[in-house]
C-alpha cells in the first residue's frame, strides 16, 4: 500500500469524508459571525464566577478593534498578546483579527531578552507592533526593553484580577495570589491600561476592515529548540481549514457542548482550542493556572464541559488528585490529549476514570494549524496511537537521511501536506526550504510508524532518538514500558554523549517517583529493581545505564517534559 494512495481513509467513521475546498474559502473573522449572531445571549467565557456572554464577547472586541485602528493602526500590523488565559487575552485576539492585524502569542514566561527578539522580530519590514501585556511584565520586563523596540507604538496593560469579581480581585492581590505592577509612562509609545482607557470607550460596532483567506491570522513562535524561535506564518485559510476539518473529524456540533482547556492561548494548542469552542457557539472554561488541578476541578463541577483538552501531564496532574475521582465524569463527551507522547500505562488509567473510549489522543505542531493526525470519535481507537492522517491532509513517513518513503511498520520522518501547512516561517526564507520541500510537504522533525489500517504512533522526536552502538533508541517506547513499573509516576529518557565511544550515547531516566508507591526507602535498591525490569522488558540496548530519582520533571510552558532541560 502506497501512502498516496491514502488507504487510511477505509477506516474513517462512517461519513467522513474530505471536505469540499471551498469552505475553506473565508477568514476567521468571517466564520466566527455566526456565533455572535445566533447565540448573542449565550455564556461565551466563564472566570473565577465573572460570565461573559457572546454579545459582549462581541462588543467588547470591536472596541478592542476600534481602539488600535483610531491608534493609527492598519491590516497587516501585528498584535502581541502576552497574558495567562484570561477574559483579555480572548477579547484583544478577537479585536486583533477583526481589526485586521496579525495576532502573536507572547508567553508570560519569556525573560524580556526572549520578548525583546520576538517583538523585534515582528517588527520588521516595516510592521508596527501593539502588545497587550499584563502589568507585572510591564514592569518588570517591558520598560527595560522598550526604547530598543521602534516598532513598538502601543502597549495596553492589565492585571490576572481585571476580570475577577471585585471582592475576589482585591482579595487576590491583597494575598498576592496574583502578580503586579505599577504602569508607567514609555517615551514615544502610547500606553493605555484596558479597564481604565479601552474598555467601554471605543464604540462597539464591527470595523469595517475586509480580511481575506490568504491574509496571515498568526504568527506563532515554535520553541527554538535547534536556535532562536521560528514565526510560523498562519494564514486565515490554514486556520479555518484546520478548525473545520477537526471539528468534522468528531462531528461536533453548533451550539451542543462546552470545553474546558489547561492549554495557553499562546501556544498553538492553547489558540486552537479557543478557536474552536467560539466558532462552535460553545462555553468556555477559562484556566489562567493550569497547575491549579483544585480550581479545576471545581469548574468541572459548577459547569459540566463535555470535553476537556490538556496535554498528558495535566491528566496525569488530575488523576493525582483524588478529588478528580469524584467528579461525575458522564458530563464528559471526549478527553482531548496532545502536544506531547502521553504512556499507554497512563492512557489506560485516564481511561478507568473517565469511561472506555471518551480519550482522543491527536498529534500536529504550531505549522500545521496545528492538527493532522486523531483518534476517530466513534470507530476504533488505538490507545498509544495518534489516530490517523485527517481529511484533506497527505502525509507520508520517510528516511530523514535519504528522504525516500519507508515501508509500512517501519520508523520515518512525518511529512504532512494539505490546507493546514503553514504558508513558511516569518523572516527566514531558508529555513521555510529546509522545513517545506518542493512537493509541498511540511517535514516536522518527528519519528512515526504507520500501519496497516493507517494508524500512526509517534515513536521519537527525530532529535530526541538516541543512538546506542549504532541501534536506534526511541524514548516514547521506552518511557511507555518503564511507567508499567508501579513505582514510577514519570519518566523521561535522554541521551547523553558516551566518553568511551565517540559517537554512541547512553540512556538516561529520569524517574518521578510515584507517591502512593510502598518501599524501605532504599533508592539504589529502587534503582536496581527498575533496572532489572527494564532488562526483562528491553532489548540490551534500550536499557538505560543511569538512572536519577527527580522530585518534579521540568516542563515547558505548555506542560510537555523539557527534555533540553535534562541534558543539561
Amino acid at each position: 500500500m502506497s501512502y498516496s494512495s491514502r488507504f487510511w481513509k477505509k477506516s474513517y467513521d462512517k461519513g467522513i469524508n474530505d471536505l469540499d475546498p471551498k469552505e475553506f474559502e473565508f477568514s476567521y473573522v468571517d466564520v466566527m459571525r455566526r456565533t455572535f449572531n445566533e447565540l448573542p445571549d449565550k455564556l461565551a467565557l466563564a472566570f473565577y464566577g465573572t460570565e461573559i456572554t457572546y454579545g459582549e464577547l462581541d462588543r467588547l472586541s470591536n472596541e478592542f478593534a476600534h481602539m488600535l485602528i483610531e491608534n493609527g493602526f492598519k491590516k497587516g500590523d501585528v498584535l502581541g498578546v502576552n497574558t495567562a488565559n484570561i477574559p483579555e487575552y480572548v477579547i484583544g485576539l478577537l479585536g486583533g483579527l477583526k481589526a485586521g492585524l496579525i495576532v502573536s502569542g507572547v508567553s508570560p514566561l519569556l525573560s524580556a531578552v526572549q520578548i525583546q527578539y520576538q517583538l523585534s522580530d515582528l517588527g520588521s519590514g516595516g510592521k508596527q507592533v501593539a502588545l497587550l501585556t499584563l502589568d507585572a511584565i510591564f514592569a518588570g520586563h517591558i520598560t527595560k526593553i522598550a526604547s530598543k523596540l521602534p516598532s513598538l507604538k502601543l502597549v495596553v496593560t492589565t492585571s490576572v484580577a481585571g476580570f475577577m469579581p471585585k471582592f475576589l480581585g482585591v482579595m487576590a492581590k491583597l494575598l498576592k495570589k496574583v502578580p503586579k505592577g505599577k504602569v508607567t509612562p514609555l517615551e514615544g509609545i502610547i500606553v493605555l491600561e484596558y479597564h481604565k482607557d479601552v474598555k467601554g470607550k471605543y464604540s462597539d460596532e464591527l470595523p469595517n476592515v475586509k480580511v481575506g483567506p490568504d491574509d496571515i491570522a498568526f504568527i506563532q513562535y515554535t520553541g527554538g529548540t535547534t536556535g532562536p524561535p521560528k514565526g510560523a506564518m498562519l494564514t486565515h485559510r490554514n486556520f479555518v481549514s484546520d478548525v473545520k476539518i477537526f471539528q468534522h473529524w468528531l462531528s461536533w456540533e453548533f451550539g451542543i457542548g462546552g470545553g474546558l482547556s489547561g492549554f495557553p492561548f499562546f501556544h498553538i494548542a492553547g489558540l486552537f482550542t479557543c478557536a474552536n469552542v467560539i466558532m462552535l457557539g460553545w462555553s468556555q472554561v477559562l484556566i489562567p493556572n493550569p497547575r491549579d488541578t483544585n480550581h479545576i476541578i471545581k469548574e468541572m463541577i459548577k459547569y459540566r464541559p463535555s470535553v476537556l483538552a490538556n496535554v498528558p501531564t495535566l491528566y496525569q496532574m488530575l488523576l493525582a488528585n483524588p478529588n478528580f475521582r469524584k467528579v461525575d465524569k458522564d458530563m464528559l463527551d471526549y478527553v482531548i490529549s496532545a502536544a506531547a507522547p502521553f504512556p499507554k500505562e497512563s492512557q489506560e488509567i485516564l481511561e478507568s476514570v473517565i469511561g472506555t473510549g471518551k480519550l482522543i489522543e491527536l498529534y500536529g505542531m504550531t505549522e500545521t494549524s496545528p492538527l493532522s493526525c486523531g483518534n476517530p470519535s466513534k470507530g476504533k481507537k488505538k490507545l498509544g496511537s495518534v489516530g490517523l492522517p485527517l481529511p484533506n491532509v497527505d502525509l507520508k513517513l520517510v528516511d530523514p537521511e535519504s528522504g525516500k518513503e519507508v515501508p509500512l511498520g517501519e520508523p520515518g520522518e512525518i511529512c504532512v501536506k494539505g490546507p493546514v501547512v503553514t504558508k513558511g516561517y516569518y523572516n527566514k526564507p531558508d529555513e521555510t526550504k529546509k522545513a517545506i520541500d518542493s512537493d509541498g510537504y511540511m517535514h516536522t522533525g518527528d519519528m512515526g510508524i504507520m500501519d496497516t489500517e493507517g494508524y500512526v504512533r509517534i515513536v521519537d522526536r527525530t532529535k530526541d532518538m538516541i543512538i546506542v552502538g549504532g541501534y536506534k533508541v526511541f524514548s516514547t517506547k521506552v518511557e511507555d514500558t518503564l511507567t508499567q513499573h508501579p513505582a514510577i509516576a514519570m519518566v523521561a529518557i535522554v541521551g547523553l554523549p558516551n566518553p568511551e565511544r565517540p559517537g554512541s550515547e547512553l540512556v538516561k531516566a529520569f524517574v518521578q517517583i510515584d507517591p502512593s508507591y510502598e518501599f524501605d526507602g532504599n533508592k539504589e535498591a529502587l534503582k536496581e529493581e527498575i533496572s532489572v525490569f527494564a532488562q526483562k522488558e528491553l532489548s540490551p540496548y534500550e536499557v538505560p545505564k543511569m538512572i536519577e530519582f527527580i522530585d518534579e520533571l521540568p516542563l515547558t510552558v505548555v506542560g510537555k517534559v523539557d527534555k533540553k532541560a535534562l541534558r543539561g
